[in-house]
C-alpha cells in the first residue's frame, strides 16, 4: 500500500501518468543511430555474403 502512495506523491502535474523521463538525444536534439546504422549495413553484407558463398557451394 505505500508503494502507490509513494508513487503519488512522485507524480506532478506535468506528468499526471508517472512516464519516465525522455532519453537524451544527440547534441544538436536528432537521435543516436550511427552505429546501429552501420551495424545494419553489416549484418546486410554478411547475408548477401553467406548467401552467394551458399549458392556456390551447393551448385
Amino acid at each position: 500500500m505505500s508503494d502507490t502512495k509513494d508513487h503519488q506523491e512522485s507524480v506532478n502535474e506535468d506528468n499526471p501518468m508517472g512516464h519516465p523521463e525522455e532519453q537524451p538525444t544527440g547534441t544538436d536534439g536528432t537521435p543516436k543511430f550511427g552505429r546501429l546504422l552501420i551495424v545494419l549495413v553489416l549484418m546486410v553484407i554478411l547475408i548477401g555474403f553467406i548467401t552467394f558463398a551458399s549458392e556456390w557451394l551447393y551448385t
